[in-house]
């Protein structure tokens, strides 16, 4: 589990991030989970837009995410979801 501090910190990491997966109507499938499990080792720290067209609610995308990639859920602003897992390999971000 995060701590507050971290989350902070993530926060503002993610920040200028771009998102780089999106949830359309269709839901989160297990290859979108696949991907995004692979981006996250690479990345540790992603964001995944939820588009307008989306049936599920985010908090309910976001949770089936983070289950899925055994991610954290950093935050939930608007439309877009931060996602952070610690990468094995490409170790990147030093929490506080």
């Amino acid at each position: 589990m995060l701590t507050g501090k971290q989350k902070r910190y993530l926060r503002s990491e993610a920040h200028h991030l771009k998102p780089i997966f999106q949830v359309g109507k269709t839901g989160v499938n297990e290859n979108m989970v696949g991907q995004i499990n692979d981006a996250l080792e690479k990345r540790e720290l992603i964001k995944v837009s939820i588009l307008q067209n989306c049936l599920e609610d985010k908090d309910d995308v976001a949770a089936q995410l983070a289950a899925g990639t055994n991610a954290e859920i950093v935050q939930i602003i608007g439309n877009n979801i931060v996602l952070y897992k610690e990468s094995r390999e490409n170790k990147n971000i030093e929490l506080p």
